[in-house]
């Protein structure tokens, strides 16, 4: 038989031949066609939809019940109907909405309002006092150190007297701690570029070239490397670490108009609520394996596959985030509704235990004995569920992948059910990451040196560090004032 055999010459076993062939074609171009719209589908998703991980479940009467292994004498009946009466206010009701009290730190200028009249000779019986929220825009103003020279009398020599000048922050820069600081917030917390930073100061009359400024943050980084390193160890003596990593697009200053792929490499201490970044220029194992190659108990991770050699270390213990195996059944929503639903009801079911376990404030003991009680019999049923059913899916379906991607880890997925400390997921540290997220949004290739970029995760630690203790650019003279110091020390 030849390709241009007419389907009349051809016999019978050539004929199922041909039927066989094309049900593989039309097979493979089935799932061709499913995984290109699903990548449509994600990019509308990504471009004009929510990015909201939600999930709610399928009722109905074609919805199955799972059945966890609870008995029939554990069922118990629909409780008998009953009358219950109530009262409540009416929706048109007088009752004011109270008003917001102001912070009590913040500083009051009080206005004395006298009526018009002459009140001259009467009884004052109260006040009404009424508070109003007001803002003073930033200004600059100049610190202006005059140091008198004195020499002393004729005969009793020529030395000249003066005192000696302050320690400045960066020696021989004209900017103040506080201004200093408020560069580097405005650059890593508020995502302000530098060049608009310049813009913002031309406006009042000052002409700060963006190039000026950058060098000052490269030399703030640069001083407080001790605090840093400082941090560092703290976050990393911790026994329970949640790792990830962001990407970001950077300008280098060697090759002007060129760019390369940076990451922030992430890693919290959930228990203390540390958080290190520490840049690299790529996503290879190379950093974390500097980082961590001291570190000792479990690191949390996503699937990506550097992290998998800790997993073969003697002292740590390798856990992956359920959050990440949500995501991927949450992906097959669209292409397979039937099997999706199912693991993202195991799922559900998994997060409602740990809301439980916040609600009724357990200690470590009731933690571990609840989730051994209602989260272990979910991850067994969810893992005898995955074993029989990825015989029966497409390969390359995306249930498959999600399958897949759950059942080499549901030993690294179960690990938190034995330790009240450990997170069911990885959320905090992608919470961490979401200030670099946004920055990225706002500004898609950051323009900065690479040198800058290199002490980037140093000003990151640190800016995070201090927005949760102080919410203000003033930190050098808000801290000078509590502890009577000067800005500088």
């Amino acid at each position: 038989m030849t390709a241009t055999t007419p389907l009349q010459e051809m016999t019978r076993e050539q004929l199922l031949g041909v039927v066989d062939k094309q049900y593989t074609v039309i097979g493979e171009k089935e799932e061709k066609i499913d995984s290109l719209q699903f990548r449509v589908s994600e990019l509308e998703r990504l471009i004009f939809g929510v990015k909201s991980e939600r999930f709610v479940a399928a009722t109905g009467p074609e919805q199955g019940h799972l059945d966890f292994g609870s008995s029939s004498e554990q069922q118990t009946e629909a409780p008998a109907t009953e009358t219950i009466t109530y009262e409540r206010e009416k929706s048109g009701s007088n009752k004011k909405p109270s008003r917001q009290v102001l912070p009590a730190h913040l500083p009051r200028i009080e206005h004395i309002l006298d009526p018009d009249e002459d009140i001259t000779g009467l009884i004052k019986i109260g006040e009404e006092v009424t508070e109003e929220l007001e803002y003073s825009p930033g200004k600059l103003f100049v610190n202006r150190y005059v140091r008198p020279k004195y020499v002393k009398p004729t005969g009793q020599g020529n030395k000249i007297i003066i005192a000696a000048m302050p320690d400045r922050v960066l020696p021989k820069c004209m900017a103040g701690p506080a201004l200093l600081a408020a560069l580097v917030i405005a650059k890593f917390m508020d995502h302000i570029p530098l060049y608009r930073q310049s813009q913002m100061f031309r406006r009042q009359g000052i002409d700060l070239p963006d190039s000026t400024i950058g060098s000052s943050v490269n030399n703030v980084a640069r001083l407080i490397e001790p605090l840093y390193q400082a941090h560092k160890r703290k976050t990393l003596s911790a026994t329970y670490l949640q790792a990830d990593e962001t990407p970001i697009r950077v300008l280098e200053s060697e090759n002007p108009g060129s760019t390369h792929r940076g990451y922030y490499w992430v890693y919290q201490d959930p228990q203390e609520r540390l958080v290190l970044f520490d840049y690299r220029q790529g996503r290879g194992r190379e950093g974390p394996t500097e980082i961590l190659k001291n570190f000792k108990g479990h690191l949390q991770t996503d699937g990506y596959g550097v992290y998998d050699q800790f997993g073969q270390r003697e002292h740590i213990t390798l856990i992956h985030c359920w959050a990440h195996v949500r995501r991927k059944f949450t992906d097959a929503l669209d292409s397979d509704p039937a099997r999706a639903d199912v693991a993202l009801t195991h799922i559900q079911k998994l997060y409602a235990v740990e809301r439980e376990i916040k609600q009724l404030q357990l200690n470590s003991e009731q933690a571990v004995e609840i989730r051994k009680q209602k989260s272990l019999p979910v991850t067994q049923a969810l893992e005898k569920w995955m074993t029989e059913t990825i015989t029966q899916v497409l390969p390359k379906s995306l249930i498959a992948g999600a399958i897949v991607y759950t059942l080499p880890r549901i030993d690294a997925l179960k690990c938190y059910l034995s330790d009240a400390r450990l997170q069911i997921d990885n959320n905090l540290t992608e919470n961490a990451i979401r200030p670099v997220a946004v920055g990225r949004k706002k500004l898609p290739v950051r323009r900065i040196t690479f040198v800058c970029t290199t002490c980037s995760h140093l000003l990151f630690t640190v800016c995070h560090l201090q927005s949760q203790k102080y919410q203000s650019p003033n930190l050098a003279h808000r801290n000078a004032d509590q502890n009577r110091l000067t800005p500088h020390q």
